[in-house]
């Protein structure tokens, strides 16, 4: 069996490979012209434009791989059904159960690389191409959108709450135009810091530098103990640099402000854990963070998929037609899932249940129709 395993995973990989690069040359082309628009009204030529959309391929294969699987594995069985290729091999003793647990072997190993790319090798790319446009328009645009987060600390004082804004976020912690509301234990604004930029470690300690700080006082009181008037002091200080501790890390920082789909499978569940922590709604997170958990996992539903058309004789239909077929099935796994994400969050369902249903309905469906033409076929 090593022979005829051998010829099954040099087949459908080069098959995969193959689509994938065709799709990735369309994007590359679709990038390309994107960004040369915007490097143009930058300042900038097609050498620039051509590196960024070259440093965005991994995430399009990251998205794209699992359809890559499928129909790479579509027309790699189908093309060995028409030749009788494949009726060869089950006469010579590859079983429905010895061909599923192949194909499940290399579906692992698609599973594998689609996790590598999602959550290491497309980041990477993306923080280089962010680099790129930081030094063309000469200012950062990674998390330019910006993020509200909430923190809560014990102090000498009582409780303290803190209400802090993060216009953008960088690499290794460093961030621009931060505010930090805090608030005591009955939700009055005791005092507000303004800080240019801040460079943020692992342990939660800010260095803030260009701040300008306002608290508000309490009012004085008399011998009695009675206030004074209801008037509150103002005290506004400013300083080149303040250290400021707080239980937020760089990685939940950095979490918050990218946005949800470029987070890796760990940020997305460190900035889940921070959310609910602080009671607050986590919810899309939540499904976010178990869609990218199982959609490696997709691989294994997409090459179940394409199994069925390795018992299909060549008089039922065209290659062409069984590539056509594959296309719409991963094009309906992909609206299905997509939609599967809206509507729980709209329902507050489960959120593993969320993510898992769409992959767990198609490996039904799709072990139903190789069992069926197993028996009948």
């Amino acid at each position: 069996m090593k022979t005829v395993r051998r010829l099954l995973y040099r087949d459908i990989t080069g098959s995969v490979v193959f689509v994938a690069l065709a799709f990735m040359s369309l994007f590359y082309f679709i990038d390309f012209v994107d960004e040369l628009d915007r490097m143009s009204r930058a300042g900038a030529g097609a050498a620039q434009a051509a590196l960024l959309a070259l440093l965005k391929q991994p995430g399009h294969l990251y998205e794209l791989f699992p359809i890559s699987v499928l129909i790479g594995s579509i027309f790699s069985l189908a093309r060995m059904a028409q030749s009788s290729e494949f009726t060869i091999l089950r006469t010579g003793g590859l079983g429905p159960r010895r061909a599923l647990s192949m194909l499940a072997s290399l579906a692992l190993g698609f599973a594998l690389l689609t996790f590598v790319v999602g959550d290491f090798v497309a980041p990477w790319f993306e923080r280089q191409a962010d680099n790129v446009r930081a030094h063309v328009a000469g200012k950062l645009a990674l998390g330019s959108n910006g993020a509200w987060l909430k923190d809560h600390q014990s102090t000498t004082d009582g409780e303290r709450s803190f209400s802090i804004n993060v216009r953008r976020a960088g690499a290794a912690g460093a961030l621009q135009g931060i505010r930090i509301f805090e608030f005591d234990a009955h939700g009055g604004l005791i005092a507000r810091i303004e800080a240019k930029s801040a460079q943020v470690d692992a342990n939660g300690q800010w260095e803030l530098s260009d701040v300008q700080q306002t608290r508000w006082l309490a009012p004085p009181v008399n011998a009695a103990g009675n206030e004074r008037g209801n008037l509150q002091l103002v005290k506004e200080e400013t300083s080149p640099k303040l250290i400021w501790q707080s239980s937020l890390s760089a990685s939940v920082i950095a979490a918050a402000v990218l946005p949800s789909m470029s987070m890796s499978t760990l940020e997305l569940y460190r900035y889940t854990e921070h959310l609910s922590s602080q009671e607050q709604a986590a919810q899309a997170h939540n499904i976010q963070f178990w869609r990218k958990a199982f959609y490696p996992f997709a691989c294994f539903v997409m090459v179940a998929l394409a199994l069925p058309f390795a018992y299909l004789h060549g008089r039922s239909g065209g290659i062409s037609l069984m590539v056509f077929g594959g296309i719409m099935l991963g094009i309906s796994f992909v609206l299905l899932n997509n939609l599967a994400g809206h509507v729980g969050l709209l329902q507050n369902w489960t959120p593993w249940a969320v993510a898992a249903t769409p992959s767990l309905v198609y490996l039904a469906m799709s072990l139903a129709a190789f069992g069926w033409l197993v028996r009948f076929r």
